[in-house]
């Protein structure tokens, strides 16, 4: 049996690879693919990537076609999200409550998301119903931008910025609203095309308390005039140079997480004041979502309506068009937020 998957790098350079799917292991099993979001890192490896060719998609909703043999939680039929990175469960990190620096996880095998079949550890998928699988892709964007906000430690009634409108940022920014945030706001660099619009809009309908087009406005004067202070936390979704603004707008003791990359050569450096930060007790926690936690708790958060995952995935593609729909999305031209893949 086969599977036709995609793989791509820089200018958009596509490529559907045939794959050989192996005899399952026991404790695998066979997913077919319904529904794949596409991540900002996707995005990134099709305008940035000069390397070789890279798997694409990794948030996946789909269902279980086939058991390996000691599998006994998944039977065929199920319905589940996959993660992309699955903690080992038996490694010294693992055994001592700390399965986020587990360095023997389980992976995707090779196997894009983005593709009709995939095979992996039954250990990572989550059993759902209740919603389509279109809508339970967004499970592990969620889950990136809950493990953000946790890493926050926002306090209750506090302020946060979240700089960048993607739709990690938005999701963080809801999330943040949902865990006790007194004011939330969305920085975004510009507001010139449909995408961009589309994204600032959402944020309004998702609750913000302000949205700051730093194209326009300068951010730093925009947050002080408010918060005088500045805020209690910042969370940088956007690319690393984000970070100045940042640092221009966080309190004495707050706190800036930091979850946005940049494979553009050199982009992913930027110059920092370590006296400064030392100086105004300034936290900075990155925030890696790997392994992959929380979706339980981001699948019930969708099922129940709190994320709203229809105001998200507003576009769909395929192997036919997918060529049109990222292009269109990295130049802005259609008023996207998440695109999915659906083979």
């Amino acid at each position: 049996m086969k599977t036709r998957s995609l793989f791509g790098k820089k200018y958009i350079d596509l490529q559907i690879r045939e794959l050989e799917i192996p005899a399952l292991m026991p404790d695998q099993v066979l997913v077919k693919v319904h529904a794949c979001g596409v991540c900002g890192t996707d995005l990134n490896f099709v305008r940035d990537w000069s390397g070789d060719y890279q798997g694409l998609g990794h948030e996946i909703a789909g269902e279980i076609i086939d058991t390996g043999s000691i599998v006994s939680t998944l039977k065929k039929g199920d319905k589940v999200v996959v993660e992309d990175c699955t903690m080992c469960g038996k490694c010294a990190d693992c055994k001592a409550g700390h399965p986020e620096f587990c360095r023997n996880m389980y992976n995707m095998n090779g196997f894009p998301g983005m593709g009709e079949y995939i095979v992996v550890n039954a250990a990572a998928c989550t059993v759902f119903d209740g919603l389509d699988y279109i809508h339970a892709a967004l499970t592990e964007p969620l889950a990136v931008a809950y493990n953000a906000v946790l890493t926050a430690d926002i306090p209750l009634g506090g302020s946060v910025v979240v700089l960048g409108p993607g739709a990690i940022g938005l999701l963080c920014a809801k999330v943040a609203r949902l865990r006790g945030a007194g004011y939330v706001a969305v920085v975004g660099r510009n507001d010139s095309t449909p995408e961009q619009q589309a994204r600032l809009e959402l944020a309004v309908k998702l609750g913000c308390d302000q949205v700051i087009v730093s194209a326009s406005e300068s951010v730093r004067d925009t947050v002080l005039k408010r918060f005088p202070q500045g805020v209690d936390r910042v969370i940088v979704t956007s690319p690393p140079k984000s970070m100045y603004d940042a640092f221009d707008i966080i309190r004495y003791g707050g706190g800036i997480i930091y979850l946005g990359l940049s494979f553009k050569e050199g982009e992913n450096i930027i110059d920092f004041d370590v006296n400064r930060a030392i100086f105004n007790k300034i936290t900075l926690k990155p925030s890696f979502a790997e392994p992959a936690i929380n979706f339980p708790a981001a699948l019930d958060l969708i099922k129940n309506g709190l994320i709203p995952a229809e105001l998200f995935q507003t576009h769909t593609c395929s192997f036919d068009d997918c060529h049109e729909l990222f292009e269109a999305t990295l130049k802005g031209t259609v008023p996207v937020i998440k695109p999915v893949f659906c083979p």
